[in-house]
């Protein structure tokens, strides 16, 4: 069954907002991973000097650190 030409454009206005919602979810997960990556590396930039059983880096700890980055480049 042939799409009308009205269908038809419905159908590509779909898919092209579709693609759209995939590339926003996408650059918003990058810029994410990216935070994670400098807050890793702040912190043990931060650790450094300390004597190395203190350097101890959590998980937590970087979540919580991206998760202020985020916030402020948000914000």
């Amino acid at each position: 069954m042939a799409l009308t030409p009205e269908q038809q454009i419905e159908l590509q206005t779909a898919i092209a907002t579709a693609q759209e919602a995939v590339g926003v979810q996408e650059s918003a997960k990058q810029r994410k991973l990216e935070s994670v990556r400098i807050a890793h590396t702040t912190l043990l930039e931060n650790k450094r000097n300390l004597p190395v059983e203190q350097r101890q880096i959590t998980a937590a700890e970087i979540t919580a650190f991206a998760d202020s980055l985020n916030a402020y480049v948000n914000a």
